[in-house]
């Protein structure tokens, strides 16, 4: 299994915080334009959802923040599918910054929409296709960590 680089970025200084570093709505960003090329890998295009009004929206996000970016701070963001079935994908996204610094990762539950009903719709032939193939190569034999993690405050007994 391989990962998939989607993204490569610096971190521009409108994503610094006034903490000096990355703000977290950033990290939030730089998944989301994952998922843009993601869809695009799919073969959800501008042209395919235009036509065919179809397209994908995020159903759930669960972000861990796990290090900090810096100022000018090159990174990528790859994935990994988890899981799919005819209409949604649940897919993994990590953060790399410099020196291969892992610094955050991003769950995400994404539906395939149909535009006109505004509702969940089975993806067109050729994007499924495209989703098969895709996790043929990007799907890991074991899950990271964070999938599935469950947030609370651990209490000791």
């Amino acid at each position: 299994m391989s990962r998939n680089v989607l993204i490569k970025h610096n971190v521009p200084a409108e994503w610094i915080d006034y903490n000096g570093h990355m703000n977290d709505a950033e990290y939030v960003r730089a998944f989301s334009w994952g998922v843009d090329r993601f869809m695009k890998l799919i073969g959800i295009t501008d042209e395919l959802r235009e036509q065919q009004r179809y397209t994908i929206y995020t159903m759930e996000t669960h972000v861990c923040y796990l290090d900090e970016m810096k100022l000018d701070e090159p990174f990528e963001v790859q994935m990994q599918m988890i899981d799919y079935d005819a209409k949604r994908v649940h897919i993994f996204f990590e953060l790399f910054g410099e020196n291969g610094k892992r610094a955050a990762t991003s769950e995400q539950m994404l539906m395939g929409i149909d535009q006109e009903s505004v509702r969940p719709a089975p993806f067109p032939e050729e994007v499924y296709e495209n989703v098969k193939e895709l996790a043929k190569h990007h799907t890991p034999e074991e899950n990271p960590k964070e999938v599935g993690r469950v947030i609370g405050i651990r209490r000791k007994k």
